[in-house]
C-alpha cells in the first residue's frame, strides 16, 4: 500500500487510516530537524538589527543556558520568533503553537505573549502602548514573562555578545520533539520553574 484508497476522507477505511497514522508518527518524528533547519532560514528574514534574526535566537537561548535555565527554557528562547519567517505579525503565537505540546505550559504561555511584553520597550516611540503587558499583570506567568523579556529577549541584539551555535542547542530541540505530546507531566499545567538557576549557571559558565 502506496497510498489511501479514498478520496474523501469520509470513505476511508481502517487500514487506510492505520496507514496513515504510520506515516504521521514517522514525518512527527522529524519535527526537530525541519525546526533546526527552520531556524537557519531566520537568516534570510527581517533585517534592519545590527544582528541577523538567527543570531538572535542563538543570542537568547545562550543567555537562557549561561543563566542556569532548564532545556524547556532554553529551547523556548531559542525557537521564540520562529515564526517570523511565516507569520511576521502574530509571530509569539505561531511559535507558541509549535512548543505549546512539547514544553510547560509556563514556557509556552511565555513564548505566546512576549510579544506584548517586548512592548515595554519600543512602541512609545511609534505611538503605541508600552504597558500592554498590563493586561496580564494578575496572571501566574506574567513576572516570568517579563523576566524573560529583560534577560533574554530584549538584550539580545548585541553583535559583540558571543553565543553558541545551532549544533550546540541541537541535542535539546531534539530531547524536547521527542516527547510525548501534550504529556501531563511534561506541561505541569498551573507550574513555574525559575528561569534562572545560580548554582547550575556557575556550572555551565565555570
Amino acid at each position: 500500500m502506496e497510498t489511501v484508497k479514498f478520496t474523501a476522507m469520509k470513505d476511508g477505511d481502517r487500514e487506510d487510516y492505520e496507514f496513515l497514522t504510520r506515516h504521521e508518527i514517522d514525518y512527527a518524528s522529524k519535527t526537530a530537524e525541519r525546526l533546526l533547519g527552520a531556524l537557519v532560514e531566520l537568516d534570510e528574514s527581517m533585517s534592519g538589527y545590527q544582528i541577523t534574526r538567527l543570531g538572535h535566537s542563538l543570542q537568547s537561548a545562550t543567555r537562557a543556558w549561561r543563566d542556569g535555565a532548564d532545556t524547556d527554557w532554553v529551547v523556548s528562547a531559542l525557537l521564540h520568533d520562529i515564526g517570523d519567517i511565516y507569520a511576521p505579525y502574530n509571530h509569539d503565537e505561531y511559535a507558541a503553537a509549535i512548543l505549546k505540546p512539547f514544553v510547560r505550559e509556563q514556557c509556552a504561555w511565555v513564548v505566546e505573549k512576549h510579544g506584548d511584553f517586548q512592548k515595554l520597550y519600543y512602541a512609545h516611540h511609534l505611538g503605541g502602548n508600552p504597558n500592554s503587558r498590563d493586561a496580564y499583570r494578575d496572571h501566574l506567568y506574567f513576572d516570568d514573562c517579563a523576566t524573560f523579556c529583560e534577560r533574554w529577549d530584549q538584550s539580545s541584539f548585541d553583535p559583540d555578545y558571543p553565543h553558541e551555535d545551532i549544533a550546540f542547542f541541537r541535542p535539546l530541540v531534539e530531547e524536547v520533539f521527542a516527547r510525548k505530546a501534550y504529556d501531563p507531566a511534561v506541561i505541569r499545567s498551573g507550574e513555574r520553574v525559575p528561569l534562572t538557576d545560580p548554582t547550575i549557571a556557575g556550572e555551565r559558565n565555570a
